[in-house]
């Protein structure tokens, strides 16, 4: 692995940590409290790339299990990711990875709407769908009543959807850092 890609990967570890010290948002209707944590695995994979998006989540969630409090309000270690909220936080490197992984297939053609797209299927649905089925699992609850419950996020996701794309497309065209390798398939493909 190049000393890059693990820079890169701390780098945006440390970004998502550092937005958990913003204080988190319990609501009565669900044990997963509101964070701005989402907005950074969006960032990772939007400015990173599939590989080092996913890495960086990866890194994150490994120091979450090992106890690190990075998670809003200081929590951290093995119970915070077989809890409630568990589900939401181990999709983040899968999350990162797909945003990743959508941004280098339309390198070529990225815009602000695509980047919302992108931020939207891997920061929204996969992240929901992974999050709310756990947080069923692990409560008991019907899985209707526990994404009922979820609609809570669904403005401040939006926020954090759009305002990821606006930061990384200034990103990408100042700074890339997702390699555009010419002999790549993602070139080709787009």
């Amino acid at each position: 692995m190049k000393l890059k890609t693990m820079v890169y990967a701390a780098m945006f570890a440390a970004i998502v940590g550092a937005l958990g010290l913003l204080p988190p948002i319990v609501t009565p209707f669900t044990p997963v409290p509101i964070t701005a944590q989402t907005l950074g695995v969006m960032l990772a994979g939007s400015i990173l790339g599939a590989k080092r998006g996913g890495l960086s989540l990866l890194v994150f969630v490994l120091l979450i299990a090992v106890g690190a409090p990075l998670l809003a309000g200081g929590r951290g270690g093995l119970g915070v990711l077989l809890g409630a909220s568990g589900g939401y936080v181990l999709s983040w490197p899968i999350a990162a990875f797909v945003i990743g992984y959508l941004v280098e297939m339309f390198w070529n053609k990225q815009n602000i709407a695509l980047l919302i797209l992108f931020n939207f299927l891997g920061g929204i649905v996969l992240v929901y769908a992974a999050g709310i089925s756990y947080l069923s699992f692990v409560t008991e609850t019907p899985w209707t009543k526990a994404a009922f419950a979820a609609l809570i996020y669904v403005p401040g996701d939006a926020v954090k959807m759009v305002l990821a794309a606006l930061l990384a497309r200034q990103v990408n065209r100042v700074y890339p850092i997702i390699e555009k390798d010419k002999k790549s398939k993602f070139s080709k493909a787009a």
